[in-house]
């Protein structure tokens, strides 16, 4: 059975058919949601929320063919409204791998770079992260991502420069506290 026919009969009611369409989907829901909130529960809840939604609404969809990138857009919906909903809730962050491991090399290093990127995304807000998440994590190209969001092309593109500038500012800021850090270091 193909994709469409899937989601033409989970529009229909068929639990079975969205049951095969949600556990193929589940894992990179789950990551882009822990992306782009950066609590481990509200990540669940947000994609336990946007599933919900798109049980609900699946039988409105026009087009079976734009399945992922619908049910990626609710989920950054559901994402935007757990953090307005929590802005003042303490943030834990938990560092899942998004790649395999890399293979050789030096782990330690690898590691220490993923912790600077995770920090810089941490720090910005979360309409500019899920910006960063769809077009970089998920490999949105720049018009699905920005209709994903709801907004227009030459927004999606304001909003990721301020991103990307923000996190080069923080990742440049962050490594010359390093640098420093370790030319301070005498054995």
């Amino acid at each position: 059975m193909d994709r469409r026919e899937l989601v033409e009969r989970a529009g229909r009611g068929d639990h079975d058919a969205f049951a095969v369409l949600v556990t193929a989907a589940a894992p990179r829901l789950d990551a882009a949601a822990r992306l782009i909130i950066r609590d481990s529960e509200l990540a669940r809840d947000a994609v336990q929320d946007a599933l919900i939604r798109a049980w609900r609404d699946l039988p409105g969809l026009r087009d079976p063919d734009r399945f992922d990138a619908w049910l990626h857009r609710l989920l950054v919906n559901s994402c935007l409204d757990q953090a307005r909903r929590r802005r003042r809730r303490p943030i834990e962050i938990e560092i899942n791998p998004i790649h395999e491991p890399v293979a050789g090399g030096d782990s330690a290093r690898h590691l220490a770079d993923r912790d600077l990127v995770e920090r810089a995304l941490a720090r910005l807000d979360p309409e500019h992260r899920a910006l960063v998440v769809l077009h970089y994590y998920l490999g949105y190209p720049l018009p699905e991502a920005a209709s994903s969001l709801g907004i227009s092309l030459p927004a999606a593109k304001s909003r990721l420069h301020r991103a990307m500038l923000g996190l080069r500012r923080t990742l440049s800021a962050d490594t010359s506290a390093i640098a420093e850090l370790e030319g301070g270091w005498t054995a």
